[in-house]
C-alpha cells in the first residue's frame, strides 16, 4: 500500500541571489558602512541594514534567519543581484525531494499561493491552501561561500566556511491559519509533518493554532507517525508554547546543531562524543520528546523510544541532504544513487561509533548514529534547504517500514 504523506505546515517563494563580492563591497561604500557596525542580529529597517546583518553572519560565520520590517525591503535588496526564484519551506522542500528520487506523492499544507507556486510545485504533489487570494512575500535567500572577501571601511569580511542565510517578511506564515481541511487529510495519512510555528510573533494566535493542530492530529489513525521539525524562532520565547503542545505528542521532535546549541544555551563540539552526550541529556530535560533526532554536517542521530527504528531513516536524510549540497535544486535520482555510494566521512564515522557505545550514559533510552559525507571538494555547494532536504529523504525512507 502506498504510503499516505501530509507535509505541513507552509511553504514560501524565495529569491535566492548569487553572491557578488563586487557588489557587495560597492554597496557596503555608498551606504558609508563601517567594520564596527557590522551585527547579524542589528533589526532590520532599511537595506543598510539588511547588509549589515548579512555581512556580520559573514564576519562571525553561521547561519540563520532573520526578520525584516517589510517585504519591500526584501524587494529591493533582492533586485540589485542576479537571482533565482524557487520554493521553500520544509514541507514543499520535503515535498520535491521525496518526489524528485523516489516518485513518492504528498499533499502539502500551504498558507499562501501564487502562479509561481502552481508552476514549481511537482506534478505528484497536490496541495490545501487556507490562503483566500493570491500574495508573494518573499524570502531572501543569501549563500554565502568561503574564502570570497567583501571590503568594508579598508578590512576584509570573509567566511571560513560556506553558509545560508534566510531574511523574510511573511504575514501569512506568521499568521499560519490552518485550512479546515487539514484534520481529514490527516484522518487518512500514514505520515505528518509539522513545521513552521516558529514564524509566529503573537502569543495568543500561537497558542490557538497549536489547539487547532492538536485536535487534528487526534485523527491521525493507529500507527501514524507524526515527525516536528523545530526551527529558529523569531520570538524565542514562543517556543517553550511549541514544546509543551506537541513533545508528547510527536513521534519524533528533529532539530539541527544551531537548535541544539540554543535549547542548551551553550556550544556544543559536534565530535566530542563526550559533549554531545551531555547535550543531548540537557536537551532531554527541557524538550521530553518521545524521540530527538539531530542532523548535523558530520552526523545524523536519533535518540529514544524509537530510535532502533530509525537507522535507514537517518541514511535517507543525510543521502538527500548530501546530494543538494553538491548538486543544487537540479538534482536527480542518479545524483541521489552516486551520494549513496560515497564512503562515510572519517569524522562523522568514528564519531558515530563512539556516540552509539556511550549510549548507556544517556539513560533515556537507545540511541543510532549515522556518519555523514566529507564535502570538502565540492565548489559551489548549496547551502540552502539542507534541513527541509533532510526531512524529505528522512520521511521518504518511512516508505520502507
Amino acid at each position: 500500500m502506498t504510503t499516505r504523506y501530509v507535509l505541513g505546515l507552509g511553504g514560501t517563494v524565495d529569491y535566492e541571489i548569487d553572491w557578488d563580492p563586487t557588489l557587495l563591497t560597492r554597496l557596503a561604500a555608498e551606504w558609508g558602512l563601517r567594520a564596527d557596525e557590522l551585527d547579524a542580529g542589528v533589526p532590520i529597517l532599511s537595506e543598510r541594514d539588511l547588509l549589515r546583518s548579512l555581512l556580520g553572519f559573514v564576519r562571525d560565520g553561521g547561519g540563520g534567519e532573520r526578520f525584516v520590517a517589510s517585504s519591500a525591503i526584501v524587494e529591493a535588496f533582492a533586485a540589485r543581484f542576479e537571482r533565482r526564484i524557487t520554493l521553500g519551506g520544509t514541507c514543499v522542500r520535503a515535498a520535491i525531494a521525496m518526489d524528485r528520487v523516489r516518485g513518492l506523492p504528498a499533499l502539502v499544507h500551504l498558507v499562501s499561493i501564487d502562479d509561481d507556486v502552481r508552476r514549481l510545485l511537482p506534478a505528484s504533489t497536490t496541495y490545501l491552501c487556507s490562503a483566500d487570494r493570491d500574495t508573494t512575500d518573499p524570502h531572501l535567500i543569501v549563500q554565502y561561500p568561503a574564502a570570497s572577501p567583501v571590503r568594508v571601511d579598508g578590512t576584509d569580511v570573509v567566511a571560513a566556511h560556506p553558509d545560508r542565510l534566510i531574511y523574510v517578511n511573511d504575514p501569512p506564515n506568521r499568521d499560519l491559519v490552518l485550512d479546515p481541511g487539514l484534520g481529514d487529510a490527516v484522518a487518512a495519512a500514514d505520515v505528518v509533518l509539522v513545521s513552521g510555528f516558529n514564524v509566529i510573533q503573537d502569543r495568543a494566535l500561537l497558542l490557538d493554532r497549536l489547539a487547532t493542530l492538536g485536535a487534528d492530529l487526534d485523527r491521525l489513525p493507529p500507527g501514524g507517525f507524526v515527525y516536528f521539525e523545530d526551527a529558529g524562532y523569531h520570538l524565542p520565547a514562543l517556543r517553550t508554547h511549541v514544546r509543551d503542545a506537541l513533545a508528547g505528542r510527536v513521534d519524533v521532535w528533529a532539530m539541527n546543531e544551531d537548535e541544539l546549541q540554543s535549547w542548551t544555551g551553550r556550544a556544543v563540539d559536534l565530535l566530542d562524543p563526550d559533549d554531545v552526550t551531555k547535550a543531548l541529556a540537557d536537551l532531554r530535560a527541557v524538550v521530553p520528546a518521545r524521540t530527538l533526532v539531530l542532523h548535523t554536517r558530520y552526523w545524523a542521530l536519533a535518540a529514544g523510544e524509537r530510535a532502533p527504528d530509525l537507522r535507514a531513516a537517518l541514511r535517507g536524510g543525510i543521502d538527500m541532504a548530501s546530494t543538494r549540497y553538491v548538486h543544487g535544486d537540479a538534482f536527480t535520482a542518479a545524483d541521489y544513487a552516486a551520494t549513496g555510494r560515497r564512503a562515510p566521512g572519517v569524522p562523522g564515522a568514528g564519531f558515530a561509533r563512539e556516540v552509539e557505545a556511550r549510549a548507556g550514559d544517556l539513560g533515556a533510552g537507545p540511541l543510532v548514529c549515522e556518519p555523514a559525507y566529507t564535502l570538502d571538494d565540492v565548489a559551489r555547494p548549496t547551502t540552502i534547504g539542507l534541513g527541509d532536504t533532510f526531512v524529505g529523504g528522512f520521511l521518504a525512507a518511512l516508505a520502507d517500514r
